[in-house]
C-alpha cells in the first residue's frame, strides 16, 4: 500500500493498518521511518495470504491510500534506495539580504556534499535515547540482547560515529580518504575487526578512548562492525526563492541520511566565524 500521511508517524499508521485489516501488528512492515511533522508518502506491506481487502475497508482519516498492489515479498528495513524531499523554509529573515551568499553556499553543497552526520532526531527528545543507552550499559543489559533495545543501540552507535566525524571535520580531513580508504568513512561500531588501519585506526581509537564501555556493549550486543561514508552528496538538488522570505529546496538522499543535516549547513553560514564549505 502506498500511503500519504500528514502529521502522523510511521509506526502509528502501521498500527492503524493492522487494526483495519484485522491482522497482527507484526504483519505490517515498511522500509524506514518518515518524519511525523510533514506530508510524507511511503509504502507499507500487509501480510494477507489468501485474503482480499478493498481500499474502502482500509480507509482512515489519518492517511490517504494512493495505490494498492499484490506482491510476493514483504518490505524490510533498509530496502528502499533513498528518499526525495521538498522543503520550504519560511520566515527566512536573512534570505533577501544574503541571497547571493546563500546561493553560493547551496552551489557548494550540491558540488561537494556535506558532513554525513546522523541527525538529532536519531537521539530522541533531549537525547533521551542516549541517556537510555547509558543506563542499559551501566546495568549491563545489552549483552546478547537486542530485543527491545534496538533503538538505543542504534543511537549509541550513531553517537560514536558522529564523534569521529566531528573530529575529522575539526582536523579538516573529513572529505579526503586516508591511506587504505576507498572513500572517507567512519565506524559503525560492533563485533569484528575494524577495516581501518594505520593512521586512521590510531585516530579513531584515540577519539573513542573515553567511550570503551559503549564500544564493548555494542560488540557484545550482536552488532557487526561496519563503515558509513563521511560525506553526504545530495542528488538532483534544486532551489528557488518563492517569496522575499521563503526558500524552496528539493533533493534526494540515500537511505539512512538526513535532510536536517543538509539544512544545518545553510544555517551554519550565519554563525560568526563559520566559513562556507
Amino acid at each position: 500500500m502506498h500511503i500519504r500521511k500528514r502529521d502522523q508517524n510511521t509506526q502509528w499508521v502501521a498500527g492503524l493498518l493492522a487494526q483495519l485489516a484485522g491482522i497482527k501488528r507484526n504483519d505490517v512492515s515498511f522500509c524506514g521511518l518518515k518524519d511525523r511533522f510533514a506530508v510524507t508518502t511511503q509504502w507499507y506491506s500487509l501480510y494477507l495470504p489468501g485474503k482480499e481487502l478493498s481500499s474502502e475497508q482500509l480507509q482512515h482519516s489519518d492517511f490517504d491510500i494512493l495505490a494498492m498492489a499484490r506482491n510476493n515479498k514483504k518490505l524490510r528495513r533498509g530496502m528502499h534506495a533513498g528518499n526525495a524531499f521538498r522543503l520550504v523554509l519560511k520566515e527566512f529573515a536573512a534570505l533577501d539580504e544574503h541571497y547571493p551568499e546563500i546561493d553560493a553556499r547551496l552551489n557548494a553543497i550540491a558540488a561537494t556534499g556535506v558532513p554525513n552526520y546522523f541527525g538529532e532526531q536519531r537521539f530522541g527528545h533531549h537525547c533521551g535515547n542516549l541517556h537510555q543507552a547509558q543506563s542499559l550499559i551501566e546495568r549491563d543489559q545489552l549483552k546478547g540482547n537486542r530485543r527491545g533495545t534496538g533503538m538505543y543501540l542504534s543511537a549509541a552507535r550513531s553517537w560514536l560515529y558522529n564523534l569521529v566525524l566531528a573530529e575529522r571535520l575539526q582536523q579538516n580531513c573529513w572529505s579526503q580518504p586516508f591511506a587504505g580508504e576507498r572513500e572517507p568513512s567512519g565506524p559503525l561500531w560492533g563485533r569484528g575487526r575494524s577495516t581501518s588501519s594505520g593512521e586512521l585506526d590510531s585516530l579513531e581509537q584515540a577519539i573513542l578512548a573515553d567511550w570503551q564501555p559503549w564500544c564493548y556493549a555494542l560488540e557484545h550486543a550482536g552488532l557487526k562492525q561496519e563503515r558509513r561514508a563521511l560525506v553526504l552528496h545530495p542528488r538532483a538538488m534544486h532551489w528557488q526563492r518563492e517569496a522575499v522570505d521563503q526558500l524552496a529546496l528539493s533533493f534526494e538522499l540515500a537511505g539512512g541520511s538526513y535532510a536536517t543535516v543538509v539544512l544545518r549547513e545553510i544555517a551554519e553560514l550565519f554563525r560568526p566565524g563559520i566559513e562556507p564549505l
